[in-house]
Parts: structure tokens; C-alpha cells; sequence
């Protein structure tokens, strides 16, 4: 089985910066893309910015030259650094990864983590 632990989310005014990680752990074989995704109260959930296995990197355009994401495959996690938050941030961040566990390589899985809150104050 394979799973995501996602850290570091909480309570920032604006202006302010957060840095959100999640590392996968079970017994895996690769870890393919990694991304993250947000979920506001009342609305659909929605991708913030995604990362390949060899490191390139897409975003939505509400959040481009404010936050990076990155990764270490070496730890199996992705970091999503946040910069100039504003209220419109505020939302449950969620990360996801495609998964090809060991017993089963040839089969790639989405798995999701639990959710972090942040919450950005004017």
C-alpha cells in the first residue's frame, strides 16, 4: 500500500508565506507526478501546480510568481512553497501523487493525502 502524509499548513495573515509538504511512504516502487490541490469552502476542488518525476513544473495562473512547487525523489515528497498569501488562498490543500506500488509496478495509482488546512487572514 502506498500513502501521502501531507505538514506544514496553518493560519498566516496576508502577505505572509506557509510551506507545504507531503511525502509518500509504503512500499513503492516510483513515484511519478506529483502535484497539489486546493479545495475552498462551497467550491470544486481545483490543481494549484503540478511536478514531473523529471521536474517540470505547471501552475494555475492564480497562483504563478507566487508559489513553487518542487520535490526531492529521494524522499519521496513534494513541497509547495507559498509566497504573498491572500484570503483568496484560504482553502484545504490537498496532495497527490501517481503511485506504482512494488507487488504491482505496471500499475500507476492516484493516491491522495488527508488534507492540510490554510487559512490566510486580512
Amino acid at each position: 500500500q502506498g500513502q501521502l502524509v501531507e505538514s506544514g499548513g496553518g493560519l498566516v495573515q496576508t502577505g505572509g508565506s506557509l510551506r507545504l509538504s507531503c511525502a509518500a511512504s509504503g512500499h513503492i516502487f516510483r513515484v511519478n507526478d506529483m502535484g497539489w490541490y486546493r479545495q475552498a469552502s462551497g467550491k470544486q476542488r481545483e490543481l494549484v501546480a503540478s511536478i514531473t518525476s523529471d521536474y517540470n513544473t505547471s501552475y494555475a495562473d492564480s497562483v504563478k510568481g507566487r508559489f513553487t512547487i518542487s520535490r526531492d525523489n529521494a524522499k519521496k515528497t513534494v513541497y509547495l512553497q507559498m509566497n504573498s498569501l491572500t484570503p483568496e488562498d484560504t482553502a484545504v490543500y490537498y496532495c497527490n501523487a501517481d503511485l506504482q506500488l512494488r507487488d504491482t509496478s505496471w500499475v500507476r495509482t492516484a493516491y491522495w493525502g488527508q488534507g492540510t488546512q490554510v487559512t490566510v487572514s486580512s
